[in-house]
């Protein structure tokens, strides 16, 4: 089977669709690479951790289908040990500069970098340091 993943969604991407009124960019590129999409392990544990977390009714319902019937649908890519490996070397560079990187940001960015995946969040700022990490913000095409 060939790999066609390309691109590995941050949960402000994901949660997008849930908005009022989307940004029109974004879920464009969300139907036009369909089949192409992944989430990271630590992103599917924000987003259920989120909804569990949200008060009983019908956002919470309707999170919940969504969760259910559209991002468990995608390939959730595993935190392993090549992605550990790649994590402990960013967080020793990012050290080694002064500058922190969040565990679970350094994580999301290894997980990236082991499947040679493009991260698409609009928190590019976040990521901006790290060295060989190939980042697109769908908001601003």
């Amino acid at each position: 089977m060939v790999n066609t993943l390309s691109w590995l969604l941050d949960s402000n991407i994901l949660s997008e669709a849930l908005r009022p009124s989307p940004d029109a960019l974004v879920m464009s590129q969300l139907a036009r690479f369909d089949g192409e999409l992944a989430i990271a392990a630590p992103i599917w544990h924000e987003l259920r951790y989120g909804w569990l977390r949200m008060p009983d009714g019908q956002r919470k319902d309707a999170i919940g289908r969504y969760i259910q019937d559209v991002v468990a649908t995608l390939p959730i890519l595993p935190y392993d040990a090549s992605a550990a490996r790649i994590h402990a070397e960013l967080r020793s560079k990012q050290e080694k500069m002064g500058l922190s990187l969040p565990f679970v940001d350094g994580q999301i960015a290894a997980i990236a970098m082991t499947h040679g995946l493009t991260l698409v969040t609009r928190n590019t700022k976040d990521f901006a340091n790290i060295a060989g990490l190939r980042l697109d913000n769908w908001f601003t095409l």
